[in-house]
């Protein structure tokens, strides 16, 4: 089996997601899950008062088969029998689980995660090493200049001229860079 992984960002919006697991790992999920909108379900027998605190919907009871339907993607943060149990079943339906510190169960990995004025960056080690992305992330954001509303602004802009003009897309980059160069023309440095 390969190590590589495919990098993706989902589109949760109003789609349900299960958390199976009810402890402070499971909590630790919800308000990235929340942010994008998604229509979260926990699953566990006993649940935190910071997942209570949430609007997920809570069943206090095992996982069952059944609670995958009509989900779109699972976060298995129980231990690691019970992960294996949600990951065989979600195989079985075509759905991808991160398994949360479990990559033996998981068949998607939650990354180190930058965002920063519209950027939004993961960082993977594939589950090997989640303290490592950490770290790269924390470098990451560091390294993102504060005025990327400005380099959004020049984008747009740079976009509208090129889809008028019909660009191809290998010469977009180059006109990008030099447009965003020139916001600094001039300055210090």
């Amino acid at each position: 089996m390969s190590t590589e992984v495919f990098p993706t960002f989902l589109k949760l919006a109003h789609r349900r997601v299960l958390v199976v697991g009810g402890g402070p790992v499971a909590a630790s999920k919800l308000a990235a899950l929340t942010a994008a909108g998604a229509d979260i379900t926990v699953v566990s027998p006993r649940v935190v008062p910071e997942i209570r605190a949430t609007s997920a919907t809570i069943y206090e009871r095992e996982f069952v088969e059944s609670d995958l339907d009509g989900v779109w993607f699972v976060v298995a943060a129980a231990p690691p029998e019970v992960n294996r149990r949600v990951s065989t079943a979600a195989e079985a339906r075509h759905l991808f689980v991160n398994a949360v510190d479990d990559p033996a169960h998981a068949s998607a990995y939650l990354g180190g995660v930058v965002r920063k004025q519209g950027v939004t960056l993961a960082i993977s080690t594939g589950g090997r090493a989640p303290a490592l992305a950490g770290l790269l992330r924390e470098g990451l954001e560091a390294a993102l200049p504060d005025d990327l509303g400005e380099w959004f602004d020049v984008a747009d802009r740079a976009r509208k001229e090129w889809k008028a003009r019909e660009i191809p897309m290998h010469k977009r980059r180059p006109s990008l860079l030099a447009a965003i160069n020139d916001l600094y023309e001039g300055l210090a440095v």
